[in-house]
C-alpha cells in the first residue's frame, strides 16, 4: 500500500438506496487508478455526505470522530499470504476450505507471532485480527474445537506434508542435515510411551522427557521432525532416517551430515548391509574417537594444522577419508573446561572426605564413583580410599594427553575423492549449524516448543510438527528478508532482526472508525520501512 494515497468517499445514488464506496486513486502505467477500500450501505444520503467531508479534511468535531476499535492485522495477513504463496494450505491438504486447514494455519502463523500455548492463542481475537485473516469465524474460538480436533487431523497428514516437503527442497544429489535434541516436560506422563528418562541435552535435570530428530535441507530448512522415546541414543536413529530418505522421499545418491559421533564406524557396516550405501554420509569423531585415531601409524600429530584441513587414509578402511584439523580458540576452551572440571570434582571429593561420620571403604567407593562418573575425569585423577578416607592427586601425565588433543577435530567420510574434496566436506558438516539454528529458534523464546502441555502421545508429536511447520514458515520469511537483513550489517546501526520484523508489522492494524454514529472499518496506511518490509516479502496489504 502507497503511504502517499489518500481514500476519499465516492457516493453513488443510481440505486433505490445510496451507497458508498472509500476508494483510493493513483497513477499505473500513466493512467488514473483507483482501488476500493470498503463499501458503505445502509446509511442516508446525509450520512454519507458528512463522511465524505471528513474524508476531503473538512472539520469534524474530535467527540463526532471515535476509533471504537483497534486490531493487529499487518503480522498476520502478511504471514498467512505467505503461507500461501509457499503453497503450504495446499501441502497440509489439497482441498484447502476444509475447516480444520484454516484452524491449523492459525495456529502455525500465530506460533510464528505470539508463541505461547493453544489455549493462549485462542484469546488473541481482542487484539488480533489472526483467526480472522485465516478464514475462522472469531465469535468464539474454542481450544478443543478449534486447535486440539484441528491438530488430530494434521497429525494424520504429517507424512503426506513431509514428502511435500521433500519433494520442493530435496533431490538426488542433496546435502541432507540431521541432527536431535531433547526436550523437556512439566509434570506426570505415565501413560506416555515416549516420555521417559534419557540424557538431557539441555542440562535440566529432574524432568522426563522426550527426542526430537530433525531433517534439513543444505540450506538449513526444516523438511520433516520425528518425535523419539526420551532414553534414544543419537546413533540408532540414524538407519531409520536413511531408510526414510530413500522409501519415504525417494532420493538416491544423497549425501547424509550427521552430528559428531552420530555415524560410527558399525553404522557403516550395518547400512552396507542394509543396501542403503547409495547415501554417503559425512560427520565428526568424539573425544575418545579422536584419541583412538591419534594412536595409529598413519596418524601424526604434525598433521593437525590450524591452516588447512590434512587428509588421511587408514590403509585397512580406504574407503574412509579423515579431515584433520586445529582451532587453538577451541583448544583453549577444551582445556579451560577440562580445568573446571577437575576443580568440581576435587570440590566433591573434599566434602566427602570432610564428612563427620566415617564410611566403610566400600561406602566411600561409591561416593566416590558417582562424583567422577558425574564429571567424567576419573582418568584425570589419582584417588585412593583408606579406612573410609579419601586421598587424591592430579594425574599429570594423562592431562598432558588429553591437552595435546585441544582443539583437534577431525571430519570423516565415505563420499569419494572425486565427488569432493576434504575442504568442501569440512565445509558441508559445518552447514549443520543450520539445524542448530533451527533447533534454538524452536526451543527458545521465538517459538517456544516447550514447555509442552499435551498429555496424549500423538497430541505432542504433533505440537512438535506444528512447531516445525512454524519454523518453516519463518525460515522462509527470513529468506527473503536476507537484502534487508544484509544491508543493516553493513550500517551502523543494527536494528534488524526477525523479532524487529514481526513488531513492525504487527502495528499494521485494523480499525473501527465511528463519525456521527457512522461505523466503518480501515487500516491503518504503511509507513516507509513497514512497506519495504512487505515489499521483500512480496506481500500487498489489503
Amino acid at each position: 500500500m502507497n503511504n502517499k494515497r489518500r481514500v476519499h468517499l465516492e457516493i453513488q445514488t443510481h440505486r433505490k438506496n445510496p451507497r458508498g464506496l472509500i476508494r483510493t486513486s493513483f497513477r499505473k502505467d500513466g493512467k488514473n487508478s483507483h482501488e476500493t477500500i470498503s463499501t458503505l450501505t445502509g446509511l442516508s444520503f446525509e450520512q454519507l455526505k458528512l463522511i465524505q467531508a471528513a474524508l476531503q479534511g473538512n472539520v469534524v468535531l474530535k467527540k463526532d470522530f471515535v476509533i471504537k476499535h483497534s486490531k493487529e492485522y499487518g503480522a498476520s495477513y502478511a504471514l498467512l499470504q505467505l503461507a500461501k504463496d509457499l503453497e503450504l494450505d495446499k501441502m497440509m491438504y489439497s482441498r484447502t476450505s476444509e475447516k480444520w486447514v484454516h484452524d491449523c494455519l492459525a495456529m502455525i502463523i500465530g506460533k510464528v507471532i505470539y508463541a505461547g500455548s493453544k489455549l493462549s492463542l485462542t484469546r488473541v481475537t481482542s487484539d488480533s485480527c489472526l483467526w480472522d485473516v485465516c478464514g475462522v469465524a472469531q465469535d468464539k474460538i474454542d481450544a478443543n474445537t478449534h486447535c486440539y480436533q484441528s491438530m488430530d487431523k494434521l497429525y494424520k497428514r504429517q507424512n503426506a506434508i513431509q514428502k511435500k516437503l521433500a519433494e520442493k527442497h530435496l533431490n538426488n544429489n542433496s546435502i541432507i542435515l540431521y541432527d536431535i535434541t531433547s526436550s523437556y516436560l512439566e509434570g506426570s506422563y505415565g501413560d506416555s510411551e515416549i516420555v521417559t528418562w534419557g540424557y538431557n541435552r539441555d542440562k535440566k535435570k529432574g524432568h522426563e522427557q522426550i527426542v526430537i530428530g530433525l531433517i534439513c535441507s543444505s540450506e538449513g530448512c526444516p523438511i520433516a521432525v520425528e518425535v523419539f522415546r526420551g532414553n534414544t541414543k543419537d546413533d540408532s536413529t540414524i538407519e531409520k532416517k536413511i531408510i526414510q530418505i530413500k522409501k519415504d522421499f525417494g532420493i538416491e545418491n544423497a549425501i547424509f551430515v550427521g552430528d559428531r559421533g552420530m555415524i560410527t564406524q558399525t553404522q557403516f557396516s550395518r547400512i552396507q548391509e542394509n543396501e542403503i550405501n547409495y547415501i554417503r554420509t559425512i560427520s565428526a569423531l568424539t573425544h575418545s574417537q579422536l584419541a583412538e585415531l591419534c594412536e595409529k601409524e598413519f596418524v601424526q600429530m604434525s598433521m593437525f594444522d590450524k591452516k588447512e584441513t590434512i587428509q588421511v587414509i587408514d590403509p585397512n578402511k580406504p574407503e574412509i577419508r579423515y579431515g584433520l584439523s586445529k582451532n587453538n580458540v577451541r583448544g583453549e576452551k577444551d582445556k579451560a573446561t577440562r580445568e573446571i572440571l577437575i576443580t568440581k570434582t576435587e570440590a566433591q571429593l573434599e566434602k566427602i572426605s570432610n564428612l563427620k561420620r566415617p564410611a566403610d571403604d566400600a561406602t566411600t567407593g561409591i561416593r566416590v564413583g558417582k562424583v567422577i562418573n558425574k564429571y567424567k575425569v576419573g582418568k584425570l585423577l589419582k584417588v585412593n580410599i583408606t579406612d573410609g578416607k579419601i586421598s587424591w592427586e592430579r594425574n599429570q601425565k594423562k592431562i598432558q594427553e588429553a591437552e595435546a588433543l585441544d582443539g583437534l577435530y577431525v571430519i570423516f567420510t565415505d563420499v569419494k575423492e572425486e565427488d569432493m574434496n576434504i575442504s568442501e566436506v569440512v565445509k558441508k558438516y559445518r552447514k549443520l549449524i543450520g539445524v542448530e539454528q533451527a533447533f534454538r529458534n524452536l526451543k527458545t523464546a521465538q517459538l517456544e516448543i516447550r514447555p509442552i502441555y499435551h498429555k496424549t502421545d500423538e497430541r505432542m508429536k504433533c505440537h512438535v510438527f506444528l512447531c516445525m511447520l512454524a519454523y518453516y514458515l519463518m525460515w522462509n520469511a527470513k529468506q527473503r528478508l536476507l537484502p534487508l537483513f544484509e544491508a543493516d550489517r553493513d550500517g551502523q546501526n543494527k536494528k534488524y532482526t526477525f523479532k524487529h520484523i514481526i513488531e513492525r508489522l504487527k502495528s499494521i492494524r485494523k480499525e473501527t472508525v465511528e463519525i456521527e454514529g457512522v461505523a466503518t472499518t480501515i487500516l491503518t496506511e504503511c509507513d516507509e520501512e513497514q512497506q519495504l518490509i512487505l515489499d521483500y516479502l512480496n506481500v500487498k496489504v489489503k
